[in-house]
């Protein structure tokens, strides 16, 4: 789908700021909240989804809940250049590797992968990710903790409640 140019106003911003909150808020509920109607919430974020500026909702899984304990970055080297191709395809046969980004610096990737535990990570890391074709080297930095996450920074000054900028 080929994105379409869309300025985002400020009524949007706050639609924006509800559903990154809650994506499962119902558009009639942000309209009363907005000072407009339900068609008019249901037309912006058609807009907004057109121009590419929101890709569908989802549900966040928490991985520790399904028995995934270990979350760790793994920086891959290659051999060669031309090797990232092969390398994603077979990345994403993986179910443990659940981001990968092509980087400047040391790593040509970088991945976020889930595990059960220490022993499960280094199974992955030794028997799949340093037996994929062209890659010369990992190196593993292990998660302690995640501070927090979140989305790109939408402006939430029209919310009640949580912290305000």
């Amino acid at each position: 789908m080929a994105e379409v140019r869309y300025q985002v106003d400020e009524v949007d911003q706050k639609i924006l700021a509800y559903l990154v909150k809650n994506a499962r808020m119902p558009f009639l509920e942000i309209a009363r909240e907005c000072g407009i109607s339900g068609a008019a919430i249901h037309q912006r974020v058609k807009k907004m989804e057109e121009a590419g500026i929101i890709d569908g909702s989802r549900m966040i899984v928490r991985p520790k809940a399904l028995g995934y304990g270990v979350c760790a970055f793994v920086g891959v080297q290659f051999s060669a250049a031309n090797q990232y191709e092969g390398a994603v395809k077979e990345l994403k046969k993986m179910p443990e590797v659940v981001e990968c980004n092509f980087t400047t610096g040391q790593f040509a990737l970088l991945l976020k992968v889930y595990c059960r535990d220490n022993e499960h990570l280094m199974q992955v890391l030794v028997n799949t990710i340093q037996n994929i074709p062209g890659v010369l080297n990992t190196e593993t930095f292990i998660s302690l903790d995640q501070a927090f996450e979140r989305q790109v920074y939408v402006k939430d000054k029209w919310l009640i409640e949580g912290k305000h900028d």
